[in-house]
């Protein structure tokens, strides 16, 4: 079942929020945990599409959506949800939350009760005084990058160890947790995750751990709402601390994620609802299109007549007036693709273009040009992409570290945030890098 992905644009503050959509049916709101986004719900989303239609947006300063300003605390990020609801056309409708996005949700569905139908969530946190003292001293460190990405090897690490240990922080046999794992594609996806959140995470999840319980007194009406958690989950012992509820809350205790899903779909379908779900909202901006079962990003004027392509292991940069770029199957935010020549040319159809500007090749051997970025166990993939992306702003090619090499410095390319968005671009991109440069050495060997 597809996912597509929308930016859309909230009229009143001009934030723009980034959401996923898949599946038929009545409309389900779907609020990711921290530091994560909504790919989170990838899996889900395809499975709960059969008997929803699911909408699942990144939270202000996750993903690809705008921070709050300021210092926002749980009532900003759950004003911000409603906001989002307005913005989609979206209304009172049931929603899923995991974590950090189910006391969202509470605490949205304190102010504002007649835009849910129910709330199934996942695990609900009520600290203890001291557990906030101890989070607020170590659990969100700033981060920043530095200029030789000594931070990669603090974030993968502690991506990692985050189910070892709880919090992660605390490395003793009594903070274990029996869920440990070194599964290197959930660990890569947390790394990106937070590196498009930077210290931005700081907001957002300190604003749900800093939450206070907001679950409604017992004799409150509001709309059902099912708490639950899996063995492993450190929240489950919290079901414990819960306290006195309204009439239609429950509160369970399962076995495994497998239940706390199979507990939380039949609840969403017993009191959901059967309005309609609201059309696509979208900026007008910038999106993605369809192509040949790939979704590709693209940003700029729709309908402008020359369509800029970037080279590769890079990104879209912003494609100036009457133009408009996208991000090369396999980079950036556009999914990868068999036949990229043709998912192209498909796009650039569909964006109403009639000009493409291809990228130079890059000069040097693609076989060191692109190095293997593949996650390894250790988090090496991470400083290599950063080594790479700061040496090409002194030699060209990067990997030639020669007087004869040398290339003119850039104002502010060895900046860290720049080196960062170099290796970020690297790092999303992988092995379709190479795929890209030997397409466009092929291209230019015909054209001669």
């Amino acid at each position: 079942m597809q996912i597509t992905r929308h930016m859309l644009t909230i009229a009143d503050t001009g934030r723009r929020v980034h959401y996923r959509r898949c599946g038929k049916g009545p409309p389900l709101l779907m609020v990711h945990q921290s530091p994560r986004s909504s790919a989170e719900y990838e899996s889900l989303m395809r499975a709960w599409g059969a008997h929803f239609t699911c909408i699942a947006p990144d939270t202000p300063g996750f993903g690809q959506s705008d921070p709050l300003p300021g210092a926002p605390d749980i009532n900003s990020f759950a004003d911000a949800l409603i906001e989002t609801m307005d913005a989609l056309g979206l209304g009172p409708c049931p929603a899923y939350g995991f974590h950090s996005g189910g006391i969202i949700l509470v605490t949205a569905l304190r102010r504002a009760s007649n835009r849910f139908t129910c709330l199934a969530i996942g695990g609900y946190a009520i600290w203890t005084a001291e557990e906030m003292r101890i989070f607020g001293e170590q659990y969100l460190p700033e981060f920043h990058p530095s200029a030789y990405g000594e931070h990669l090897t603090w974030l993968w690490n502690r991506m990692l160890e985050q189910s070892w240990f709880f919090p992660w922080f605390d490395t003793r046999d009594a903070a274990r947790l029996s869920v440990a794992h070194a599964d290197l594609a959930r660990v890569q996806q947390s790394v990106m995750e937070m590196l498009d959140a930077g210290n931005a995470y700081r907001a957002g999840y300190g604003a749900v751990l800093r939450a206070p319980r907001d679950i409604p007194p017992p004799d409150a009406a509001t709309p059902p709402v099912l708490i639950s958690a899996y063995a492993g989950d450190p929240l489950q012992a919290h079901i414990d601390r819960l306290g006195a509820m309204p009439a239609d809350w429950q509160a369970l205790k399962v076995a495994s994620p497998a239940e706390h899903h199979a507990a939380s779909l039949e609840f969403l379908q017993a009191h959901g609802t059967a309005i309609a779900p609201p059309p696509v909202a979208e900026d007008a901006g910038e999106g993605w299109i369809e192509a040949h079962g790939a979704l590709v990003h693209w940003r700029g004027t729709r309908g402008a007549s020359r369509l800029v392509l970037h080279t590769p292991g890079a990104e879209m940069s912003e494609p100036g007036a009457e133009k408009i770029a996208i991000d090369v199957p396999g980079h950036g935010l556009s999914d990868a693709a068999d036949n990229v020549l043709a998912v192209i040319e498909a796009t650039k159809k569909a964006l109403g273009a009639q000009e493409v500007i291809w990228p130079d090749v890059p000069t040097g051997d693609p076989a060191l040009l692109y190095p293997d970025l593949t996650p390894d166990r250790f988090g090496g993939h991470l400083t290599k992409a950063w080594s790479a992306a700061r040496a090409e702003a002194i030699f060209a090619p990067w990997y030639a570290a020669s007087a004869a090499n040398a290339i003119p410095l850039a104002q502010g390319a060895l900046d860290p945030a720049a080196i960062a968005t170099r290796a970020r671009a690297r790092l999303r991109a992988g092995s379709a890098a190479r795929v890209w440069h030997d397409i466009l050495a092929t291209r230019k060997g015909h054209s001669q």
